[in-house]
């Protein structure tokens, strides 16, 4: 439905609600916000006009319950609503009823929300439509033994996908068919539990591709263009990390072969408004429908820095009924644009979703870098929505130099009190695979078969920490207090005895001593390496200039309680407490039979009961956290002696799910 309409309602939160809401406004429109109990302070809500209290944290309570929507709407006169992406995007009951509000739903129709919405459906259509489909199965008859048929016939590998759904959720790779059955099990659950819906298709699993979607853009005069490609193929878990356009392998003739299939599949459908439509691309450049995307891409930024069309503000004059404002002779791109998300994640313990308070946070500037976030310094990151924190892209006139000031950008990042992937991303654009085009959907399984392992600290590091937490001291005992710029200013003249701090390196003690040379002199002994220190000041807050061994460079820091401090140097960043400082009442719990929660969640089931004998590696629960599904193994084998976790119920993380009496040795 398109109509002319003066205000927006952005039916989202976090960075890409910030970023519809400032291209609204430029355009002049009204913006008002909607946000949950968690969100109270989050930026999206300070920079819209207007903003609408819609429920507790919990997204079905509050961003996925159209009611709540539409009565904000209705509260503050809205007349348009733009959905995002997530949440309630890909939703056509809520397109529809936002029609039916008397509201411009600013995306496509439920139709075709509907139609693309499900795997299987969308794939008949394509057929149908003569555009290249995997070989697979997508027919209505779910049952074990259809589907096992079909299995039998299209061959392994086979990828069995939630036919509802899509960002890696309900989908596994089977390689042999004795797995087949338990994939079957494991797909249908977490569908059910993310979608409502136990359908599946299978695929034959096209191994090594690249990821490649295609930007269309249709009009309600019947006018479909597409605004060229992006590269999606590093990945984690089904769910991109790194996306650059163009394709580092695309040629002008595959371009406009992916294109007219694209356009042909969003006109056969009568699409409207900005999508992708996303292809599989093989090592011989064949390509082959994945599905459609009816909404904004996360990655989008991507495009409008090589195209120049800002994506939003096309989308709002579609919304009004507009005719697109160029043809596809007229869309031309320029250099290139590499886009990484930064997750709250440990990427150590296989990626698992952080949460916290986000006690600094200092994104990057400089020559071609955009950051999109909704972060603010001391924002507590909810465990009930995507870890996603931002995203940063960087743009260059070619490739390497794109690639080149996005690494610069990232190891200038600073985000203090959440784990996060950075030196992971940092790890991934240093990789010869990555920095040549080379990588495929393969690429992190290829390039980290063991999986991501801890940074260690240096001597430069340690002794960095113990110096600033000896600055921190100094400064506490003369004025009684803690700041975050403790510098002394040659109050201290030489010192005979020194300072001693010890850190825990690779489960081993390292012990540091610091002792004062003179003004602003150190020297800092670690193990049997002696380093100059030199403090030459503060460039602004949270940060350090300090000469090591007459080298000069910039330290940022933050002190994280009495004892621990975290740094980042070099684009490395660590947390390391002082053991000395430590209460002696902290106990190791490693090796013991309790089973902790890893993050706060839903518990979604148990798998055992009070008495059951259990061996290690045994699935114990699963938790649902930020949209993922998390199942909790058993570290020993014994009999389970007491469960405190009720299924249905939110869990805090470090809370006690259940407890194994360890077997005797």
């Amino acid at each position: 439905m398109s109509r002319l309409f003066d205000s927006v309602l952005v039916a989202n939160r976090g960075e890409i609600a910030v970023r519809v809401i400032r291209s609204a406004q430029a355009a002049g429109y009204r913006t008002i916000a909607v946000y949950s109990e968690a969100d109270v302070d989050a930026p999206h809500v300070a920079l819209a006009d207007e903003a609408v209290l819609i429920g507790p944290a919990p997204a079905k309570e509050s961003y996925l319950d159209p009611a709540r929507i539409l009565d904000a709407a209705a509260r503050t006169g809205a007349e348009a609503i733009h959905p995002g992406y997530g949440f309630l995007s890909e939703n056509a009951d809520f397109a529809a009823a936002c029609v039916d509000a008397g509201l411009v739903f600013i995306g496509p129709s439920a139709e075709a929300i509907e139609l693309m919405g499900n795997k299987a459906a969308a794939k008949r259509r394509m057929l149908d439509a003569g555009v290249p489909c995997i070989p697979g199965y997508q027919s209505e008859d779910q049952s074990d033994a259809a589907l096992l048929a079909a299995a039998s016939d299209i061959g392994v590998p086979i990828m069995v996908k939630a036919a509802a759904g899509g960002g890696g959720r309900g989908m596994r790779l089977v390689s042999h068919m004795d797995d087949f059955l338990p994939a079957l099990e494991a797909a249908r659950s977490e569908a059910e539990n993310a979608f409502g819906s136990r359908e599946l298709i299978l695929e034959k699993a096209v191994m090594q591709p690249r990821h490649v979607e295609i930007q269309v853009f249709g009009d309600s005069q019947g006018n479909v263009i597409h605004l060229g490609e992006r590269d999606c193929s590093v990945q984690r878990r089904h769910q991109k990390v790194v996306e650059e356009a163009p394709c580092p392998v695309m040629t002008p003739a595959l371009r406009a072969a992916m294109g007219e299939a694209a356009v042909a599949a969003a006109k056969n459908i009568a699409y409207t408004g900005a999508g992708t439509v996303e292809f599989l691309l093989d090592t011989d450049q064949q390509f082959y429908f994945l599905e459609m995307n009816t909404r904004l891409q996360v990655e989008h930024p991507v495009t409008e820095l090589v195209t120049g069309i800002d994506l939003v503000d096309l989308q709002l004059q579609v919304a009004q009924g507009a005719a697109l404002p160029c043809t596809q002779d007229a869309v031309s791109l320029h250099g290139h644009a590499i886009e990484v998300r930064l997750y709250a994640e440990d990427t150590v313990n296989n990626f698992l979703p952080a949460s916290g308070l986000a006690l600094a946070w200092e994104p990057p500037e400089g020559e071609g870098i955009r950051v999109d976030h909704g972060l603010f310094p001391g924002q507590m990151v909810s465990p009930f929505y995507d870890p996603m924190v931002a995203k940063i892209i960087a743009y260059g006139e070619d490739r390497d130099t794109a690639r080149r000031r996005l690494l610069r950008a990232l190891r200038q990042t600073v985000l203090f009190g959440i784990a996060t992937n950075r030196e992971f991303l940092i790890d991934v654009l240093e990789r010869e695979s990555f920095a040549s085009g080379e990588a495929t959907t393969a690429f992190i399984e290829e390039e980290f078969p063991e999986g991501v392992h801890q940074s260690l600290p240096l001597e430069q590091e340690l002794s960095v920490a113990a110096l600033l937490q000896y600055l921190e001291g100094e400064e506490s005992s003369l004025y009684e207090r803690v700041s975050d710029d403790a510098l002394l200013s040659g109050t201290f003249g030489e010192r005979g005895i020194p300072s001693v701090f010890a850190y825990k390196v690779d489960e081993e003690l390292q012990t540091v001593s610091v002792l004062t040379k003179g003004s602003d002199c150190y020297e800092v002994s670690v193990g049997g390496t002696q380093l100059q220190l030199e403090l030459i000041g503060s460039s602004r807050e949270g940060y350090l200039r300090l000469a090591i061994d007459g080298i000069q460079q910039d330290v940022a820091y933050c002190f994280v309680g009495h004892s621990t401090v975290a740094l980042q140097w070099h684009g490395r960043a660590f947390v390391l407490a002082n053991e000395l400082g430590l209460s002696a009442t902290d106990r190791d719990a490693e090796g013991s039979g309790a089973v902790l929660a890893p993050m706060h969640g839903n518990l979604l089931a148990l798998r055992v009961t009070a008495g059951a004998t259990v061996f290690r590696g045994d699935e114990l629960a699963i938790i649902e956290a930020m949209k993922m599904e998390h199942r909790l193994l058993a570290q020993v084998d014994g009999v389970v002696s007491a469960i405190y976790g009720v299924e249905g119920e939110q869990i805090a993380a470090g809370a006690l799910v259940l407890e194994i009496e360890p077997a005797a040795e």
